[in-house]
C-alpha cells in the first residue's frame, strides 16, 4: 500500500492507516525481543527514506529523466573505475525533483500519524530510548535541482526552515531525534571535480544550514548519522573519515553514529587515536552491517566496540548498525539476527569492559 500511494496508485486510506499502526506496533515489539534498548518506529510511513521528506515539503515538482540522460549517481567515482559493475544499476536516488517555488512544510498530518503510532506501540515498554529519523537539509537538497533560489545557501536554508517544523515536532513529542545524512560523505563520489579542499568547504556549508534547522532543539535531544551511502559496490573512492570527522563533530548533537564495520571503513576507528571525541559526547559506531548477509559473530560485534571503548572511554560508546539494515540484506530473518548478535555483543562488551 506504501508504494501504490508513492507511485500515485489506488489504495485504501483507511487500510493503509490502520496496517502502518499494527506495523509499527509489531516491530517494537520485535526490536525489544531481540534485545534493543535505542528503538524506532521502522520507519514503516516512508517508501524511502529521501523521498519521504519531499512529499511533506511544496514548492517542487516531480520530472521524468530524458533516455540516456544520467544523473547524479552516489557512487560517481567508482563508477568511472568500475563501469562494467556499475552498467545498468540506475541512479541510486539521482536528482528527479525540481524546485520551482519556495520550499515550505506540509507534512504535518503524516508526522503526527507517525508521532502517534509510535507513541502507542511504546505503550507497555519500558527502559528503551525512542528515537524517530529525519532527513538532514544537504540529503534533501542533494536530490533536488533548483531552479527557483539564486544560490546554494538559499536552497539550504529554505529546506532548513520548512524541516525545522518536523525536528521540532519530533523532540516536542518527546523522542530522540535521529538526523540521517548519508550525502555529508556520499556527494564525495557525485563530485568527482572537488578536490578534499573544496569538498570540505561544500560539506561545511550543509552542517552550517542543518545547525540553523536545529536551533531552539536541546543538543542532548539530538543525535546524528552519517554512512558513505550504503550501495553494495566498490567504495574504492569514499572519501576518508579523517577528512570530515571534524565537519561531522560541529553538528549539534549527542551522539555520532558512523559506519565502522564494513571492509572499507572497519580501519577508521584508529582515528579516534588523534581526534578527541567532544566531553560529554558519544560515539555509536556501526558494529553489524548491510554490507552482506553474513551475521556477525557476538564475540567480533565485542571486539570492535571494547576497541572504540579504550579509545574513547567505555561510557561514551553505545552499539549501533552501518546504516538502515532494511533492503539491502537477502532477508528480513537475516537483519532480525544481526540485531540479536549486536545486543549480545553489546553484553559481552560491557562484562568486558566493566
Amino acid at each position: 500500500m506504501v508504494i501504490a500511494k508513492n507511485g500515485g496508485e489506488p489504495y485504501d486510506e483507511a487500510a493503509l492507516a490502520g496496517r502502518l499502526r499494527s506495523a509499527v506496533i509489531q516491530v517494537v515489539q520485535q526490536q525489544v525481543e531481540s534485545g534493543l534498548d535505542s528503538i524506532n518506529d521502522g520507519e514503516f510511513s516512508k517508501f524511502n527514506f529521501t523521498s519521504y521528506a519531499r512529499e511533506r515539503l511544496s514548492g517542487h515538482e516531480q520530472r521524468t529523466a530524458v533516455p540516456g540522460e544520467v544523473l547524479s549517481k552516489i557512487y560517481g567515482r567508482d563508477a568511472l573505475e568500475f563501469p562494467e559493475y556499475f552498467e545498468g544499476r540506475g541512479n541510486l536516488g539521482g536528482a528527479e525533483v525540481i524546485c520551482t517555488g519556495p520550499l515550505t512544510y506540509i507534512g504535518h498530518t503524516a508526522l503526527q500519524a507517525d508521532i502517534d503510532n509510535f507513541k502507542v506501540a511504546l505503550q507497555g515498554v519500558e527502559d528503551t530510548e525512542a528515537f524517530l529519523p529525519a532527513v538532514a537539509p544537504g540529503t534533501i537538497e542533494h536530490w533536488m535541482e533548483n531552479s527557483y533560489y539564486e544560490k546554494d545557501e538559499d536552497v539550504l536554508n529554505a529546506i532548513a526552515d520548512a524541516m525545522h517544523e518536523e525536528y521540532k515536532a519530533i523532540t516536542d513529542a518527546g523522542f530522540l531525534l535521529q538526523i540521517d545524512d548519508p550525502d555529508l560523505a556520499d556527494a564525495w563520489q557525485i563530485h568527482p571535480e572537488m578536490s578534499v579542499a573544496q569538498y570540505r568547504a561544500f560539506a561545511e556549508l550543509r552542517i552550517e544550514a542543518l545547525n540553523y534547522a536545529l536551533r531552539d532543539i536541546p543538543e542532548e535531544s539530538i543525535r546524528f548519522h552519517m554512512c558513505w551511502g550504503s550501495y553494495h559496490g566498490p567504495h574504492v573512492y569514499d572519501i576518508a573519515l579523517t577528512d570530515i570527522i571534524n565537519i561531522i563533530l560541529k553538528v549539534k548533537a549527542v551522539g555520532y553514529s558512523i559506519e565502522a564495520s564494513n571492509p572499507r571503513h572497519e580501519h577508521e576507528w584508529r582515528v579516534f587515536e588523534d581526534v578527541k571525541l567532544p566531553d560529554g559526547k558519544s560515539l555509536i559506531p556501526g558494529v553489524v552491517g548491510h554490507a552482506s548477509d553474513f551475521v556477525e559473530h557476538p564475540e567480533l560485534i565485542a571486539q570492535r566496540l571494547v576497541r572504540y571503548g579504550q579509545i574513547v572511554g567505555r561510557e561514551n560508546v553505545i552499539a549501533g548498525t552501518d546504516c538502515g539494515l532494511g533492503t539491502r540484506v537477502g532477508h528480513p530473518k537475516i537483519a532480525w539476527a544481526k540485531f540479536e548478535a549486536l545486543a549480545e555483543g553489546a553484553a559481552l562488551a560491557t562484562k568486558q569492559l566493566w
